[in-house]
């Protein structure tokens, strides 16, 4: 019994001797960091905690199909498209809404002319559109003028009886099958649905191929994990189809911020109400083509992105543990998504930048900060443009038919990618403290939706 007592003992010793060695030998390393490289670790873990779980997203995306759907019914449909002088692109998307392989007699077709000082109203009237025109200088922005074509319709064609609302933006065309298979989507009970994201002129430049690519990895390694895994998409920007019973609840479209379909998308997952994806229906939309543009473009995003977290963040916060149980992911999933995670990026250049001025300066004496800072900044500048590259390379090489390039225009921008998503750190440091306001983008690139159609065509029979 002695014998024993001393054996337990002495393993007891050994135990406990090695974890007192192992708190030491953890001691002495944290005890070496200086609070820079402290600082940039801490940055690290919570950067990597928080949004790991998009890595399990790729490796869904690539292992798991989404599953099949069939439609029993054909329902009757209005469309949204707000415009603002675009005249010269209208056109194209009213065509090719009505060439779907879908019954027209289901398809209403209603054109929010917003503020137009050309002929956009004209325009989209010759083509089959029913033309709302509308004059607001104090309330401007795609949210106002979604409000207000939901009104005139539910005021005006309530007998229609539509079951759903497609909003478009006025430089999108659509795939001839756009509305057969999102048909099938809303006959399968989504509220809610949005669709696949392509490019117009994926091949006009870096800035242009930046936005395609960016669409394109939002549609195949967000929304089609979060489509798999039963989760909320979220909406982004247009083609995206809401249930007239929503429409109903809410009174109209209630989402006025300068991201207002982020905010749709955030209020509903609150809500618990799911949004769906139809990785089967594309459209395509034109990108801006000048630098000037796209800055602000996403920087009247970023405003916008700032603008929902602050709003809607505690709510999605508490969503994650009172909600019920198949909507608290989707909630920490959306807050996340709207979680300023730029400012991580943003904020450990400027901590480190200042660390290297205080340095220089002779404010702090010691050399090793300065180093560490250095090399904090040159490692996060790296990292970052690593994982954009990884982003955009695996993008391009498995939705490679999806894109309208030649194949060197590709290649290319794949290595530009990373350039444009770096173009976001200037702009999410300037949204934080200037204030951003609806600007229009001058659309011009005229496209007949067929001209996708024969490209696919002729690449299918290259296969």
């Amino acid at each position: 019994m002695q014998y024993v007592c001393v054996a337990k003992n002495a393993r007891l010793t050994t135990i406990y001797g090695a974890g007192f060695r192992g708190a030491f030998v953890l001691e002495q390393m944290l005890s070496s960091l200086s609070f820079v490289d402290f600082f940039n670790m801490c940055v690290f873990v919570v950067f990597t905690c928080c949004y790991a779980y998009q890595i399990v997203y790729v490796f869904v995306s690539l292992t798991k199909k989404p599953p099949e759907l069939t439609a029993k019914k054909n329902h009757r449909y209005a469309v949204l498209i707000s415009a603002r002088n675009e005249n010269a692109v209208i056109g194209d998307l009213i065509h090719s809404i009505r060439v779907q392989n879908y019954p027209q007699e289901l398809i209403d077709i209603f054109v929010i002319a917003d503020n137009c000082t050309d002929n956009t109203a004209a325009v989209a009237q010759e083509a089959g559109a029913i033309v709302f025109p509308r004059f607001n200088k104090e309330e401007i922005g795609k949210g106002y003028a979604l409000d207000y074509g939901f009104a005139c319709i539910r005021q005006h064609y309530a007998d229609n009886n539509y079951e759903a609302y497609f909003v478009f933006d006025a430089d999108n065309v659509l795939d001839v099958n756009y509305f057969r298979e999102m048909n099938k989507v809303f006959d399968n009970g989504a509220l809610a649905s949005t669709s696949y994201r392509n490019s117009k002129n994926y091949g006009s430049n870096w800035i242009t191929a930046g936005y395609a690519v960016w669409f394109m990895r939002e549609a195949k390694y967000l929304s089609q994990a979060r489509l798999t895994l039963g989760t909320s998409c979220m909406v982004s920007g247009t083609g995206f189809f809401i249930s007239a019973k929503v429409i109903d609840e809410m009174g109209g479209w209630k989402y006025h911020l300068l991201t207002e379909d982020i905010e749709f998308s955030t209020d509903s997952i609150i809500h618990g109400r799911r949004i769906a994806y139809c990785p089967t229906a594309m459209l395509y939309d034109e990108q801006p083509l000048t630098f000037r543009d796209s800055w602000n473009q996403r920087f009247r995003w970023a405003k916008g992105f700032y603008q929902v977290f602050f709003g809607y963040g505690g709510k999605l916060f508490k969503g994650i543990f009172t909600n019920p149980k198949g909507s608290r992911f989707s909630c920490y999933d959306m807050l996340m998504t709207v979680c300023p995670a730029m400012l991580l990026t943003i904020i450990t250049i400027v901590f480190n930048a200042a660390i290297i001025i205080l340095g220089v300066t002779g404010v702090m004496s010691t050399g090793v900060m300065i180093t560490s800072s250095l090399s904090s900044i040159f490692f996060c500048l790296f990292n970052f443009t690593l994982f954009m590259f990884m982003f955009g390379a695996l993008t391009t090489f498995t939705e490679w038919d999806n894109i309208h390039a030649p194949a060197h225009k590709k290649i290319l921008y794949m290595f530009t990618f990373p350039l444009f998503m770096i173009t976001y750190i200037p702009i999410a440091l300037v949204a934080l403290v200037k204030k951003a306001s609806w600007k229009p983008i001058q659309h011009s690139i005229s496209v007949d939706v067929q001209e996708f159609a024969q490209a696919n065509a002729k690449d299918t029979d290259r296969i």
